[in-house]
C-alpha cells in the first residue's frame, strides 16, 4: 500500500566495482579536498588493507600521511575526542573511513564534533539535532558488508561512562562518497563475513516491513535481500571470489540505503541492547534475534513476510504454498541460513553462545523498550515480552 506521505533522500555517490579505489584521487580533487585524515584500525592494518588503499593513490596527487589506525572494536566519545585532536592539530580538510562499522561511526562522531566545534558529543545526541549548515566531506571505504553505514544517517557511539550507546540521527551525516571495491573485504574471516551478511539481511528485512516503509525504500530492500540470498554462502566459502564479495558490498549499501529512508525495527532496538550491556557483536544479535521476533511481529506482517519467500525458496514454493505458510516458512528458512552458518564458521546462534548471562536479559529489555528503533516495529512490544523473547534465543 502506498503511503501518503513519505521521504526519500540519496546524497552518496557511489563508485562500486573491481578497481573502485582508484577513482579516489579524481574525486577528491572535484571536491577541492588535498589533507584528509584516514581513519581505519589495527584489523585493517594487520590484514593489509591499509597497504592496499595506499598502494593504489601513489598517483592521486592527495596527501594521505595524517592516518589514526587505533579505532577500537566499539566506537567511544573517548576515541572520537581522541582523534578530533589529531584532525585539528594537522589541519585536515576532510575525513577517510576505512573499515567496518566502528571505524565508519567514528568518523562520524568525528564529523559531527568538529562541524559544530564542540567538545562533548553528548549534546548533539539525538534526531536531526545538528545545527551545523553542512559538515566536512566524508568518504568512506567498508571493509565489511553489513553495517551499511557507508550509505546511512546514523552513528552509534559508545558512552562508556554510562555505559550505553548514544544514537545520532541525521541526514547531514550520510557520506559524500562511498567507494565499494571487492579488495577490501576479501580478507574477511568466514564468521565475520557471515555476521555481517546477516546484519544487512536484518536491515533490508526490518526496512521492507517497518512503519516508515516507502516504495522507493522496498525497492532497495528487496534488491539487497535477493544479493544475500545469492551471494552470501559464496562470500562465506570462498572469501576469494570477488563477484561475492563485491555483490555482498551492494546488498549491504542498498540496505543501509533501505533503512535510512525508512528505519528497522525491534530486532535493532534488541541488539543496541545487547551492545550495551554485554558487547554482543551486533551482526551475531541481529542473526540470533531476527526470526524470533518476526514471529513475534508475525500477526501484524504474514502479508510482507509471506513475499520473502519468493527470494529466499523460489517461485513454485510460494505460488503453491498458502499465504500463511508461506510467512512462517520464511522464518525458518531464515533460522536455516543461521545454523548453516554456526556450521559453516562458528557463529553464534544463541545468546549465550554470544555471550550474554542470563541474569543480564533484565538489563537489556529494559534498555531495549526505550531504544528509539523500537517507535518504527509494527507492533508494540512491552518489556515483559522483550524478555520473553530474549529467554527462547537465550
Amino acid at each position: 500500500m502506498l503511503p501518503e506521505y513519505y521521504e526519500f533522500y540519496l546524497p552518496v555517490k557511489i563508485n562500486s566495482g573491481q578497481d573502485a579505489l582508484e577513482t579516489l584521487g579524481w574525486e577528491m580533487q572535484q571536491m577541492g579536498l588535498s589533507r584528509p585524515i584516514v581513519i581505519t584500525d589495527q584489523g585493517i592494518v594487520g590484514a593489509g588493507l591499509l597497504k592496499v588503499f595506499l598502494d593504489t593513490q601513489k598517483n592521486s596527487g592527495i596527501d594521505f600521511s595524517v592516518i589514526y589506525d587505533r579505532t577500537p572494536s566499539d566506537s567511544s566519545i573517548d576515541t572520537v575526542n581522541e582523534v578530533a585532536e589529531i584532525f585539528r592539530k594537522n589541519n585536515c580538510d576532510s575525513i577517510i573511513a576505512i573499515g567496518g562499522g566502528s571505524v565508519i561511526d567514528t568518523a562520524k562522531g568525528l564529523n559531527i564534533l568538529i562541524s559544530h566545534h564542540a567538545s562533548d558529543l553528548r549534546s548533539l545526541m539525538g534526531v536531526d539535532r545538528l545545527t551545523a549548515p553542512q559538515l566536512l566531506p566524508l568518504i568512506v571505504i567498508p571493509t565489511t558488508s553489513g553495517t551499511g553505514s557507508e550509505s546511512t544517517l546514523v552513528a552509534v557511539i559508545s558512552d562508556r561512562e554510562n555505559n550505553v550507546k548514544l544514537p545520532f540521527v541525521s541526514y547531514k551525516l550520510v557520506p559524500r562518497l562511498a567507494i565499494l571495491d571487492p579488495r577490501m573485504t576479501q580478507s574477511l574471516p568466514p564468521r565475520l563475513t557471515a555476521a555481517t551478511g546477516m546484519d544487512a539481511l536484518t536491515h533490508a528485512i526490518e526496512a521492507y516491513t517497518c512503519l516508515q516503509k516507502n516504495p522507493i525504500s522496498d525497492a532497495f530492500a528487496y534488491s539487497a535481500i535477493e544479493l544475500i540470498r545469492d551471494y552470501l554462502f559464496q562470500a562465506v566459502e570462498n572469501g576469494k571470489d570477488r563477484k561475492a564479495r563485491l555483490a555482498m558490498a551492494n546488498a549491504s549499501l542498498m540496505a543501509g540505503i533501505a533503512f535510512s529512508n525508512s528505519m528497522v525495527g525491534a530486532v535493532h532496538a534488541i541488539g543496541h541492547a545487547l551492545g550495551a550491556v554485554a558487547h554482543v557483536h551486533h551482526g551475531t544479535a541481529m542473526a540470533i534475534l531476527l526470526p524470533q521476533v518476526m514471529e513475534y511481529n508475525m500477526p501484524k506482517l504474514a502479508d510482507l513476510y509471506a513475499r520473502l519467500l519468493l527470494p529466499l525458496a523460489g517461485e513454485q514454493v510460494y505460488l503453491a504454498t498458502p499465504m500463511e505458510q508461506r510467512a512462517q516458512k520464511a522464518v525458518e528458512i531464515i533460522r536455516d541460513m543461521n545454523r548453516r552458518l554456526h556450521k559453516l564458521t562458528g557463529m553464534a546462534i544463541t545468546l549465550s553462545q554470544a555471550g550474554l548471562a542470563k541474569e543480564q536479559i533484565p538489563e537489556v529489555a529494559h534498555k531495549a523498550i526505550n531504544d528509539g528503533s523500537m517507535s518504527t516495529n509494527p507492533l508494540d512490544i512491552p518489556q515483559e515480552d522483550v524478555i520473553k523473547i530474549l529467554e527462547k534465543v537465550y
